[in-house]
């Protein structure tokens, strides 16, 4: 087989294989879409009422109080943690610290990235043995915030790394402070900051197992920070193993609004990507 045939051949596999991929991400999501949204059509207030004290023997009620957990615990997790990404890959950069402890802290953050969830949410609920606490909200938002860090992290570092040589020359030559160059330079690098922050709220939104061992899966509505509470993910699963049709169909109703909620974040980190590209140097302006 000469080198054109060989070539042909590697090009017609590749593109056999990303249509199967594609296909069968397409079949799922379609499948989980088109069950989903036409039980919510059917019955769409199971989206606003709570759950009813026989909600897992008789699917009493809706999922309300899964859909108030998840904002409960993802949104203030990924403020924390986007507060702690932001600074810390600041201070990762060549005016705050030295190459070498810049390369081993992001081989460390790389490491925590691939490391599974699950052993975020063991890991905060050692905590809460040792502490002689229980499962509620904050100990959720600790283990979401902890599991989101080194992924907003490592995306605003690489954001800052790209941005421009001459934004930092320009804000020195003009005399101001590392902070505010600082500052300059976030602004630069703003798209792919937000890159991250959406993706870490993406992926902080679609975990089940760290919250399971940190916020338990209660079906009561949360009324405090110490309250037990479950998330969208966590019913998803119960109800999709549990022998009522009923909770079944839940499922995939729940299924259904956490892929537009992800598919509605991609489109907002596109936007407001595209929108903040104006004040990088060479971007777009209005």
């Amino acid at each position: 087989m000469d080198r054109y045939a060989k070539q042909r051949l590697v090009g017609y596999l590749a593109r056999g294989a990303t249509a199967l991929v594609v296909s069968v991400m397409l079949f799922v999501v379609g499948v989980t879409i088109f069950r989903g949204a036409r039980i919510l059509l059917t019955n769409p207030s199971i989206v606003v009422t709570p759950p009813g004290t026989q909600y897992m023997l008789r699917a009493e009620g809706g999922f309300l109080h899964a859909i108030v957990g998840s904002i409960f615990i993802v949104i203030p997790a990924t403020i924390v943690s986007m507060t702690l990404a932001v600074s810390t890959a600041v201070y990762l950069q060549s005016d705050y610290s030295s190459e070498r402890f810049s390369d081993l802290t992001n081989m460390f953050l790389n490491v925590l990235w691939g490391t599974p969830p699950i052993v975020y949410g063991v890991f905060v609920l050692t905590i809460i043995f040792a502490t002689g606490a229980r499962q509620s909200l904050l100990f959720g938002i600790i283990a979401i915030a902890i599991f989101q860090y080194p992924i907003m992290t490592r995306y605003t570092d690489e954001a800052l790394r790209s941005a421009p040589d001459t934004v930092k020359e320009a804000s020195y030559g003009l005399g101001s402070t590392r902070f505010e160059t600082a500052q300059m330079t976030v602004r630069s690098a703003l798209p792919g900051v937000i890159a991250g922050v959406i993706m870490g709220f993406a992926r902080g939104i679609g975990d089940a197992a760290t919250v399971l061992f940190t916020a338990g899966r209660s079906t009561n509505m949360p009324a405090g920070p110490m309250d037990g509470a479950t998330t969208l993910p966590i019913l998803i699963y119960e109800n999709a193993t549990s022998p009522n049709d009923e909770l079944v169909a839940q499922a995939y109703a729940a299924s259904f609004l956490l892929i537009v909620a992800v598919l509605a974040l991609i489109g907002i980190s596109k936007v407001l990507a595209g929108r903040f590209a104006r004040y990088a140097p060479g971007g777009r302006h209005s």
